[in-house]
Formats: C-alpha cells, sequence, structure tokens
C-alpha cells in the first residue's frame, strides 16, 4: 500500500521525462506515458491524474486526445489542468482492464512508486479517470485505494474490473448516458450508490434529461461528509466520452465533461 508520505521526487532533479516508461510489475513488463508540465518545478507539489483507456484502446490514444487531438489528450486533463498536473495514461494488458488477481492495481501501485520517487507530486492530490472498461479501472481504485486516491470520475464506467474493499470514502464523479447500451446506466447508478453511501450523502434519485433533449444534468448530492463530494451527470446519449451539448456528435474539442471532470478534481487544494 502507498503511503501518504511527500513526494521522493520533491527537491531533487527530475529522473523522469514525458514520454513512454517502462516498469516491471508482478512480474510482467508493463508501461505508461507520462506527461510532464512545461516548466516543471521540482520544489512545487504537482496534481497526479491518471487516465485509464477503454476496452481495446491504448495510452498512445489517451495520450494523443486521438482525432480530437490535444484539445483531447488525457481526457482533455492536460489542456483543463494547464501544465499544473502531471499526467499518467498506463497501457492495459490486452488493451483492457481485468485486474486479475489486483495485478493492474499492483501496476499503479508500482506507477506511483516510480512516479512520485522521480517528480515532486502532492500524495494528497492523486485521480484516476477513465472512460468504459477504463472507468471500471478507475472505479477498482476508489474501492481499493480510497486512501491513496482523492477523487476520482467514472465515465460510463460499469463494475468490470472488480471491487476489492470498497467500503471507504473518496470524492466520487459520475458521468453515464442514459441510452448507454454498453454498460448500462443503471450500472452506472450502482457505482455512483456505493459511493453516495460510502460518503454519507443524502440518498437520491438525481433527476436525468429526457431522450431527445440533447442535454446533460449534473447533480452535486447533499449531506455528504466534509471532503467527500458525489456528482452524478447523466446525459442524453450512448456510450461515448465526449459528448456535446446541443449536438447527436461527440467531439473532445467541445465536449463538457472534460471541464465538469478538471472542476470536480481542482476543488481539492
Amino acid at each position: 500500500m502507498i503511503k501518504l508520505s511527500s513526494g521522493g521526487g520533491c527537491g531533487s532533479a527530475p529522473t523522469l521525462a514525458s514520454g513512454t516508461h517502462t516498469i516491471q510489475s508482478s512480474g510482467k513488463s508493463r508501461s505508461f506515458i507520462l506527461r510532464v508540465p512545461a516548466n516543471y518545478n521540482n520544489s512545487q507539489p504537482y496534481r497526479l491524474i491518471f487516465a485509464f483507456h477503454w476496452r481495446g484502446g491504448t495510452a498512445g490514444e489517451v495520450a494523443s486526445g486521438g482525432t480530437s487531438g490535444t484539445a483531447w489528450s488525457y481526457y482533455g486533463q492536460q489542456e483543463q489542468s494547464d501544465n499544473s498536473a502531471i499526467l499518467v495514461a498506463p497501457q492495459g494488458l490486452g488493451n483492457g482492464w481485468a485486474n486479475s488477481g489486483g495485478e493492474d492495481v499492483t501496476f499503479v501501485d508500482d506507477m506511483i512508486r516510480r512516479i512520485e520517487g522521480g517528480l515532486c507530486v502532492n500524495p494528497a492530490q492523486r485521480f484516476a479517470t477513465g472512460f468504459s472498461w477504463g472507468g471500471g479501472m478507475s472505479y477498482a481504485l476508489a474501492c481499493t485505494r480510497a486512501n491513496v486516491f482523492r477523487a476520482v470520475a467514472v465515465i460510463s464506467g460499469g463494475q468490470i474490473s472488480g471491487c476489492s474493499g470498497g467500503t471507504q470514502p473518496i470524492a466520487y464523479f459520475g458521468i453515464h448516458g442514459i441510452s448507454d447500451s454498453v454498460l448500462t446506466i443503471a450500472q452506472g447508478r450502482s457505482l455512483r450508490d456505493r459511493f453516495v453511501s460510502n460518503n454519507g450523502c443524502t440518498p437520491q434519485s438525481p433527476r436525468e434529461p429526457a431522450p431527445g433533449s440533447r442535454t446533460h444534468i449534473t447533480t452535486t448530492y447533499s449531506g455528504c461528509r466534509a471532503g467527500y463530494p458525489v456528482q452524478w451527470a447523466a446525459f442524453d446519449g450512448g456510450h461515448i466520452p465526449g459528448p456535446v451539448d446541443g449536438s447527436p456528435a461527440e467531439s473532445g474539442v467541445a465536449t463538457w465533461t472534460k471541464g465538469e471532470i478538471w472542476r470536480f478534481f481542482a476543488q481539492f487544494q
């Protein structure tokens, strides 16, 4: 388990640079793509944001932003964080996050150890997000590493990477399409409701947009323990990470999801 001590990389010359890195984890060679902020300052503890790819996706697609380009790199968190965060796109085995025997959680532990040994990270400011299976992996971390991560944002996720533990509070943001036919919105709600309970929030059934409205509705739960908010955004759409209000299209350039995820993460000072 990662301890919440100050990062070993603070105050010393960085030993990691932007690009692809390979480490050994659970006896396997694993890789991740790192984005270090421009004008990196080794005396400034940075936020650390993990961005997990979808089933069949790659770390490269997350880091590049795919067809939307840099506006959507790391689910738009590169743009939104504006050089205030260290970004990580891990590569899943077989382009997925089966987390067999907890090996992907262990991989995250090992990445944190490597990154924080070489760069200045604020250990109280670790975050995870991802779409689809990447959302499921972010949820698995919420369950098993709630004392390591400050918050997660699960985009169109389901319980598909496991949930070891799952009894501790963690700040939780769920985003889901009402017509998702891959991982249903009911699955997304059940993930959310675990942390509604863990975080002591007042249970409710948040309003969700009508089919054909091409809108989204974001609800912040009331009654949650201080520092452990739960937020839920339902949108009129299917299994996509970059919905756009007023449009049937998706776009990493124009989507509202990236800004809402960043604001959720950035509230923790």
